[in-house]
């Protein structure tokens, strides 16, 4: 990433964090935030409802496309919902207190192709600005994260939204807001992570020596010069705890990220078509994950909308319809049947199950497919969420060890009547915060 604020942010904003206390990590009252003209208009561009996102041809080169290009006002972007990802209880009491009326928010994407690479562009509403100072363990960055799936040959078997899932892989890039860190900045440089107050230089003019520091100024320049101002990271994940970073160069990628001054951000993925993680050069699925720093955001506690077709350059009727099929079924029935059935152990509206005793499916209707939740009533093991400690809680986990692999302990309601799975597929479905 080369962030389009930076000839702002890496100078008297980049030393000021770095010697300054921890804080919120907001650059509201530090300096302005430079504004992206192209992406500031793209904020207020007529975005599209549709069940894929199709994937506009150019024939510039997309390597080094950033949010400002001129490129994206004639792209087509489309509405993309994203949930607050509630499976998992976080372990803060704090970020669960101020994120617990959280509702949906609609991004727009759009995909961009110029038949060698793909570029990505996501655009979300944030009226905060928050960042790493790379300096606090209670500040928390804005950020984003588009996953594509490797495989998407059967729809009815997409990998789980959350990381993938064992024999169903998925590549994740992330980006983050980040003004500086020097951890890990490779260079062994100690004293130039101390805080300004500790050197020995002052602000008062002293004749310079060839290449040396004399004054706070030069400290603060040096400071500037060593820092990372990016958080930009890919991995590749079959399943939670198996996310691990590609860092030997297999993974050719770049993001930007740009601030929309009071709206929100502006982020762009390029990456080839295909490559050994994932062959996207005639379809694919996406998901989008967000993070709202000033909100404690991290981790799992974020924004996170199901699978998206993408076309490229041909279009993959049975993934669309798996992405976007709407259950029909008795609602009403389908409530009662998942209460009988699943309300003693996962927690949903109306239901009286325990904390920690099974997954929360309070927004399951939000991110995941009808296959996905058929799956998880007629083959819960298939994909199993990991949860809590085993060793720390005292409710039953949701599942056990056997020889390495993890099992559901929920049984599988295989038994159950056709019409009765889709009246209880009707249900979930609806299980889904409002968008605000």
């Amino acid at each position: 990433m080369k962030h389009l604020t930076s000839k702002i942010l890496v100078g008297s904003m980049t030393a000021a964090l770095l010697i300054s206390g921890c804080g919120n990590g907001s650059a509201a009252n530090a300096v302005p935030t430079a504004l992206p003209e192209a992406a500031a208009k793209l904020a207020e561009q007529v975005s599209v409802d549709s069940p894929a996102i199709v994937a506009g041809k150019v024939t510039e080169d997309l390597a080094n496309i950033t949010p400002n290009s001129g490129l994206w006002n004639n792209a087509t972007f489309t509405n993309v919902t994203l949930y607050p990802q509630t499976t998992i209880e976080f372990n803060d009491q704090h970020a669960n207190e101020v994120n617990k009326d959280n509702g949906a928010k609609v991004a727009k994407v759009a995909a961009l192709t110029n038949g060698k690479e793909i570029a990505l562009a996501v655009i979300w509403k944030d009226v905060t600005e928050d960042y790493h100072n790379g300096k606090c363990t209670d500040s928390y960055a804005d950020g984003v994260a588009i996953q594509i799936a490797k495989d998407v040959s059967n729809p009815e078997k997409l990998p789980y939204i959350g990381m993938g899932s064992e024999g169903r892989e998925v590549v994740i890039y992330l980006q983050k807001g980040q003004f500086n860190s020097f951890e890990p900045n490779g260079n062994g440089d100690v004293f130039h992570q101390i805080s300004r107050n500790q050197t020995n230089f002052y602000d008062d003019k002293i004749s310079k020596k060839k290449n040396e520091e004399t004054t706070l100024a030069d400290f603060d320049a040096k400071v500037a010069s060593l820092a990372s101002h990016d958080y930009e990271r890919a991995y590749v994940s079959a399943g939670f705890r198996s996310m691990t970073e590609i860092k030997d160069g297999s993974s050719k990628s770049s993001m930007h990220l740009a601030r929309i001054k009071g709206y929100g951000w502006i982020a762009t993925l390029t990456r080839p078509l295909a490559d050994v993680y994932a062959d996207i050069s005639k379809n694919g699925a996406l998901a989008f994950a967000v993070w709202d720093g000033g909100k404690d955001n991290r981790n799992g506690t974020k924004l996170l909308s199901g699978w998206t077709a993408l076309t490229v350059s041909e279009e993959n009727s049975a993934l669309n319809k798996a992405v976007t099929e709407v259950v029909e079924g008795n609602v009403q029935n389908g409530n009662e049947q998942v209460v009988i059935n699943c309300g003693s152990c996962h927690k949903f509206p109306g239901a009286s199950a325990p904390d920690y005793m099974a997954p929360d499916l309070s927004n399951i209707g939000g991110y995941s497919t009808a296959a996905y939740l058929r799956e998880s009533i007629v083959d819960p093991s298939a994909v199993v969420v990991p949860g809590y400690n085993v060793n720390a809680h005292k409710n039953t986990p949701w599942y056990m060890l056997n020889e390495g692999k993890r099992e559901s302990t929920m049984p599988a309601f295989d038994y159950l009547e056709s019409q009765e799975i889709n009246d209880m597929i009707a249900y979930l479905q609806t299980l889904k915060a409002k968008a605000e």
